[in-house]
């Protein structure tokens, strides 16, 4: 599978990070459009040796990416070539639609625009208004009402960041781990279990949690 491939494969990874800040003071095409730099860079530099899956490694990445938007205080500003690009997106699609009656894939997108997919997907997204659900029918936002609904993406996302952070623990590690967090045992019954304290093992699980919410934040 070529490098586009793979991008055009996990774009909607990206959408599942994206969502995950979404209201949160940065309009969705921008955090988009940090994710996809995210997936690009977790494309060209995912390892299979290392033996876990394209989408493991790349979430942190793609998050990575998004909260570093949030730290520049700001939302990307599209260039001039990429408003150029974004117009011919549209109308390229717009006018498949009309003829075929259904979307034009990203491939063929990025194939008639003369870009890879990665380019096309910034290109397409940029020229997405975006729609807030809480809005009102006049469409100026002033009487919406939030609605507090668990995501699915946000528990998604964090299995697959923190399945991220649980294979750079070393097998001492991930044994404890597994024994408090997977198996339920108290901090008296992991110390018995592995021949050491229950002080010892206190002390332990801090510095492993301590060392995975840095790798989380």
């Amino acid at each position: 599978m070529n490098r586009n491939e793979l991008i055009e494969q996990n774009l909607r990874l990206v959408h599942t990070c994206a969502h995950r800040f979404k209201g949160k003071g940065i309009e969705y095409d921008d955090l988009y459009s940090a994710g996809c730099v995210g997936l690009v860079k977790a494309v060209d530099r995912f390892d299979e040796s290392l033996g876990y899956k394209l989408s493991t490694y790349a979430v942190p990445v793609i998050l990575g990416e998004i909260k570093q938007l949030f730290r520049s205080g700001g939302s990307v500003k599209l260039s001039r070539s990429l408003q150029e690009l974004s117009a011919r997106a549209r109308e390229l699609c717009d006018r498949y639609r009309e003829q075929h009656g259904e979307e034009l894939k990203i491939t063929a997108l990025a194939e008639k625009l003369g870009v890879d997919v990665y380019q096309a997907a910034q290109a397409l997204n940029a020229s997405r208004s975006v729609i807030s659900l809480s809005a009102d029918d006049d469409g100026d936002g002033d009487h919406g009402i939030e609605i507090p609904v668990p995501s699915p993406e946000d528990a998604l996302t964090e299995r697959l960041s923190l399945r991220q952070a649980i294979s750079t623990l070393n097998q001492d590690e991930k044994g404890l781990i597994e024994l408090r967090y997977f198996q339920h045992k108290t901090q008296q019954e992991t110390a018995k279990k592995l021949g050491t304290t229950q002080v010892q093992i206190s002390r332990r699980e801090k510095k492993i949690l301590l060392k995975m919410r840095s790798m989380l934040i």
